[in-house]
């Protein structure tokens, strides 16, 4: 009797060990009693009222992402191209989660496809490669509120890739590698056009320089000459200035003036007409050297 009584004891402290839970972080229990639903537990100490409440589900109340596969769709100018989507949601109500649809990530992946197909469907495909900040939002709002009856909230839908066919996407690259080869062509251009300006304006600088150092050489040249020039006349001066000091008598200035007649004639002259008193003069000189002359001989 004692061993049967200790088995039950052991029995009922197994039961009732077995049936204290611990709620961890981030996590919350739904409670079923009798099949109904009980309660959510929250994190913490609970105990389960054992063969009656049952966890109906454990549910993670972290920030989950999804991925799921590329959707085959078809854009308004008929072109079919292939996208894959990722969600970001958490759920907010774990009653709801549990009880408001079954297979939530089945739901939401294919509540998600036939979203995406309604929104491409209203754009082109220029639109749709150009518009994924617009597609996401769209999307975001249109499936946070069709998810919110089943206690899950969206927080961010993301185009992860867009795959359009095959020539599509060869006449893209095609047109890629015209337009860089514009661009290309363009800085090319605009290069060239730069250094030309450039030689322009280096072979102006420099015709500017040499044109004022030949000014410079002339204006100097110039100075040169003129100052040289009025060293001449002050020296004349000078030499008139002391001849006429000295008081020269006529036969000096005769003489002078004779000599001023021969460089005058520098012999090229074929005919000169010389002044009256400077003929008498010069006949005068030419007796004294005939009365000079027999005695030298």
């Amino acid at each position: 009797m004692g061993v049967v009584l200790g088995g039950l004891i052991i029995l009922a402290f197994v039961v009732i060990i077995s049936n204290i839970k611990i709620v961890p972080q981030a996590y919350a229990y739904v409670i079923e009693r009798l099949g109904a639903y009980k309660g959510t537990w929250s994190v913490g100490f609970h105990f389960k009222v054992p063969f009656i409440d049952k966890i109906s589900r454990r549910v993670n109340l972290k920030e989950q992402v999804v991925d799921f596969e590329p959707q085959a769709v078809i854009t308004k100018d008929n072109v079919t191209m292939h996208i894959d989507t990722v969600v970001y949601f958490q759920i907010t109500d774990p009653k709801l989660y549990t009880y408001g649809v079954e297979r939530p990530m089945m739901a939401i992946e294919n509540l998600t496809a036939t979203t995406l197909r309604n929104i491409i469907g209203d754009l082109e495909l220029d639109e749709t490669l150009t518009s994924r900040d617009t597609v996401n939002t769209k999307m975001r709002a249109i499936l946070d509120e069709a998810t919110d009856p089943w206690g899950i909230k969206i927080n961010r839908v993301e185009l992860k890739n867009i795959i359009p066919p095959r020539e599509i996407q060869d006449a893209m690259e095609k047109q890629m590698k015209a337009e860089r080869e514009r661009r290309e062509a363009i800085l090319r251009a605009e290069g060239e056009k730069k250094s030309a300006v450039l030689v322009a304006e280096g072979e102006k600088e420099s015709a500017i320089l040499r044109a004022e150092a030949e000014r410079e050489a002339a204006i100097r040249q110039a100075e040169g000459e003129a100052e040289a020039i009025l060293k001449v006349q002050k020296a004349r001066a000078e030499g008139i200035r002391m001849i006429n000091e000295a008081n020269p008598g006529k036969a000096y200035l005769t003489i002078q003036s004779l000599e001023a007649l021969e460089k005058v004639a520098d012999g090229k002259a074929t005919k000169l007409i010389i002044p009256s008193e400077i003929q008498g003069i010069a006949g005068l000189a030419a007796s004294i050297k005939e009365m000079v002359t027999p005695e030298e001989k």
